[in-house]
């Protein structure tokens, strides 16, 4: 072989040995890629999962936060209603409180006493009773207590009860200044 030969067959081998190295560059460079690739898709994957994680972690902070006010005004509102009925309950057991002490001065009260008494009678259904006052209405209580004992006989078809009023008094009613007051 010849000089040229030589070199001719070493051109050739030196071709063959970079065409192979390219070729070996290049698989490298794109298994390179590709792992670079996939690393990078992990990678973002992974961050996109962490941020929905975190974008479910504050909405439902959001949501407690709304349920919460949600509640708090609701109980707000019933407790604004809760006070108006107590304010409308307070009114009207004063107003009735004021009218209770004017019962006794009306025209209607000797009325009311017989019928008080009558209603005693027929709860209790005794033969004779003890009954017992205010000393204010000592007078009235002895003005009606026949006409109560008749009615009772006439509802009862008995006897008209024997009835007694006892010397020891109920407590006088309260004054118009303080209607809550006890007064014994």
């Amino acid at each position: 072989m010849n000089d040229a030969d030589v070199s001719k067959q070493i051109q050739q081998m030196v071709r063959f040995i970079r065409q192979e190295a390219e070729e070996k560059a290049n698989e490298i460079s794109v298994s390179a890629e590709e792992e670079f690739n996939i690393e990078k898709l992990q990678l973002v994957e992974a961050e996109k999962k962490k941020i929905r994680q975190e974008y479910e972690r504050k909405d439902k902070q959001v949501q407690v936060r709304k349920k919460i006010e949600y509640s708090m005004q609701l109980n707000a509102s019933r407790i604004k209603v809760l006070q108006g009925q107590d304010d409308l309950v307070n009114a009207m057991k004063e107003a009735a409180s004021k009218e209770l002490l004017n019962v006794s001065s009306g025209h209607n009260y000797k009325r009311l006493l017989n019928d008080l008494i009558v209603q005693s009678l027929l709860r209790l259904k005794e033969p004779s009773m003890l009954l017992r006052c205010r000393k204010d209405d000592l007078h009235s209580v002895e003005s009606v207590l026949d006409s109560a004992k008749n009615e009772y006989a006439q509802k009862t078809n008995v006897h008209s009860p024997e009835v007694v009023v006892d010397q020891i008094y109920l407590p006088p009613a309260p004054s118009h200044h303080d209607a809550h007051a006890r007064s014994w």
